[in-house]
């Protein structure tokens, strides 16, 4: 029966152009070389500590496993899957080739390589059922991910699988700090993406008012290319004023989006710019030019996680949130 595998393409999912104009999927750590020519597992993790002796010996042991496995149980006819953060849509393919050691493919620091026919239609994270987006969320750059095939294959075909349940017999990982972190800001983009357009002015707005600015929110239409003012004064005479665009959708924000913020009145204010489907080549160019701040949907959370406690109530409802302590 095929495995299914969830493998990372990189830090912030920039692999995935290549790896699909090369037909692959592929991970790093080339500090440890080609594990074809290690003996064993063990002789790989000997390695892996003394590559990484600057790290902690749990994350030495994980990098190491990652790849081995990566390498070993990886096979022709199993199902990968990726995460594309700026669409918030997963990838399928069919695994063609198992583990190549090819630095000459993608990237010297991506060398561990395996074929992958990447289906052309993707599955948006907002169709999958809660224990899921759970399970998917995991920040391991390779894990395996067997229980929610059919769901991923159903929703790719336009017929959806029944909810699964979580139970107590699932596998429970060992706690980790980073990776409890990670996920919670994945689970927070969830409650975002939600939002519909209007929902979102106003909680940029709160996080806005958060940090001491008053704000004014435009009403629903024609807003000329500004959504909302925000300036330290009650009259809105003190500078600086930021006057604020927000796209709320998958799709990337464009350079001419940003040259219409500038442009708007008032002239002269300082411009910021939120997009949680991000931005695109021109519109980073176009801003840095400019001097306009961008914000897509990652840094939106970035905001909430510092903020969230000095918005207003009101505002808070939009995203319900509670503080959880976990051990340093």
């Amino acid at each position: 029966m095929a495995k299914w595998w969830m493998v990372r393409a990189g830090d912030n999912n920039e692999l995935i152009p290549q790896w699909q104009s090369k037909h692959v999927a592929s991970i790093g750590w080339a500090e440890l070389g080609n594990p074809k020519t290690y003996p064993s597992k063990e002789k790989f993790v000997e390695r892996a500590h003394v590559a990484y002796a600057d790290k902690k010996p749990g994350t030495r042991l994980s990098w190491a496993g990652q790849v081995w496995r990566f390498f070993s149980e990886i096979e022709v006819n199993d199902r990968v899957i990726t995460y594309s953060k700026e669409t918030r849509e997963y990838l399928l393919g069919v695994v063609t080739k198992a583990h190549e050691y090819r630095p000459d493919i993608i990237d010297p620091y991506y060398p561990n390589v395996i074929s992958v026919s990447w289906d052309k239609k993707r599955v948006p994270r907002d169709m999958l059922s809660q224990g899921a987006k759970n399970s998917l969320g995991g920040i391991l750059t390779i894990f395996r991910v067997d229980d929610w095939g059919r769901e991923l294959l159903g929703l790719q075909n336009g017929m959806p699988e029944p909810q699964s349940l979580v139970t107590d017999e699932e596998e429970v990982e060992a706690f980790d700090k980073e990776v409890f972190i990670e996920q919670a800001k994945t689970m927070i983009e969830d409650l975002v993406d939600k939002l519909d357009p209007w929902q979102m002015q106003e909680l940029i707005a709160g996080l806005l008012q958060a940090m001491g600015y008053q704000v004014t929110v435009s009403s629903k239409g024609p807003d000329g290319g500004v959504d909302v003012l925000a300036h330290r004064d009650a009259f809105g005479f003190e500078k600086p004023i930021i006057k604020v665009q927000v796209k709320h959708r998958h799709a990337a924000s464009g350079g001419p989006e940003v040259q219409q913020l500038i442009g708007a009145n008032p002239h002269g204010a300082s411009c910021l710019f939120v997009s949680t489907g991000g931005f695109t080549t021109a519109a980073k160019a176009a801003a840095q030019h400019n001097g306009v701040k961008l914000i897509d949907l990652a840094g939106i959370v970035e905001l909430i996680n510092e903020w969230y406690d000095k918005m207003p109530v009101e505002k808070q409802s939009l995203i319900p949130l509670k503080r959880i302590y976990v051990p340093s």
